[in-house]
């Protein structure tokens, strides 16, 4: 049994062009993917506030009783984190200037309850936006888990080489100069580097040899939302069980795809 620490963003995702609410939240997607392998002792850390929202999402995650909610703090008179999405024709899914509202998931602090849950785990996924990113970063020589980080579509290369160096599954939304930088950083550092493509599928790099799948294709997309969370869930529950980054690949993909079919990040049982 690999113990995992998904951490720290839960949120509310709504869609402006429907105006439907649901759960969501890099963290939360994480878990609720990955928390259906048996293999996988999965616990979520972060902050929801007492609102509606919060509420529902403490909900949610009780019953997927799989996960470890001792790390989720409901915060009193807290509005939980919101984050506004809208669709172009095609599905894909963008951003305004005004989408994101941090809510109480902007002051989140860890606990040393937080901290012993840590001190236990195997693997802590995180965002690299997170405000508790290098916190999680300076206590893994300390703890001793592995680190798997989103760095989603950043492109300041050039401050992320001391941080890279340090990670043992580094994920990015790529696009062909994000796949130049990746295999450069294999051939130095020890760690896997991956790449998700969209419809051109993914790309590893570990020790400077390049591993790549096709995406598996989708009759109609409804919705982008969590499928890279899918893709990492999927990809770390697939390699962490058979140290195969093909398999993990294939793995990942198809938890994508799924994930392409409906709205939001997951479906709430």
């Amino acid at each position: 049994m690999v113990k995992i620490v998904a951490m720290s963003t839960i949120c509310a995702d709504v869609f402006d062009d429907t105006g439907e609410i649901s759960l969501g939240g890099e963290a939360l997607n994480f878990a609720m993917v990955i928390s259906k392998y048996a293999h996988v002792d999965i616990s979520l850390m972060g902050a929801v506030g007492d609102d509606d929202i919060g509420r529902k999402a403490v909900e949610c995650i009780k019953a997927r009783k799989t996960i470890d909610m001792s790390c989720v703090h409901m915060i009193d008179n807290g509005k939980t984190a919101a984050n506004r999405i809208y669709h172009d024709s095609t599905g894909n899914r963008y951003f305004k200037e005004d989408s994101w509202d941090g809510g109480v998931y902007q002051d989140f602090k860890l606990s040393d309850i937080d901290k012993r849950k840590l001190q236990e785990s195997d693997v802590v996924f995180i965002n690299y936006y997170s405000p508790n990113f290098q916190e999680i970063l300076r206590l893994k020589s300390e703890y001793g888990y592995q680190m798997a980080v989103d760095f989603d579509v950043v492109r300041d290369f050039s401050g992320l080489e001391e941080i890279v160096r340090q990670i043992d599954f580094t994920f990015f939304s790529g696009d062909e100069e994000t796949l130049l930088v990746l295999k450069k950083w294999s051939e130095m550092y020890h760690g896997i580097f991956n790449a998700t493509l969209a419809d051109k599928g993914s790309v590893t790099f570990h020790n400077g040899k390049e591993y790549k799948i096709g995406a598996v294709p989708v009759k109609k997309i409804v919705d982008t939302t969590g499928c890279g969370d899918s893709y990492h869930a999927a990809f770390l529950a697939s390699y962490l069980n058979n140290q195969d980054i093909n398999m993990a690949m294939e793995e990942g993909s198809l938890a994508a795809s799924n994930t392409l079919t409906f709205f939001g990040g997951f479906a709430c049982e």
